[in-house]
């Protein structure tokens, strides 16, 4: 293997582990805006924008809050 296979090798591993990561990250996301917590509390654990994490939910299924409602409130 010469050196630019090598290189090319390595940086696969780490698009793919990069990928993965991201994945587990919206998959832990997903479950707190589902468990309940509002896109911008998220937002503040999270590189995601507050936009983006509602798109990742109505993405998973879940519908937006009712204006004036925080999430889980009667």
């Amino acid at each position: 293997m010469d050196e630019h296979e090598a290189a090319v090798r390595r940086t696969g591993r780490k698009v793919a582990a990069h990928e993965r990561e991201r994945a587990e990250h919206i998959a832990a996301v997903v479950a707190a805006l589902k468990a309940g917590k509002r896109p911008t509390d998220v937002a503040s654990w999270s590189p995601f924008t507050p936009a983006h994490l509602r798109k990742l939910a109505r993405g998973a299924g879940i519908p937006p809050a009712r204006k004036g409602r925080s999430p889980g409130a009667p």
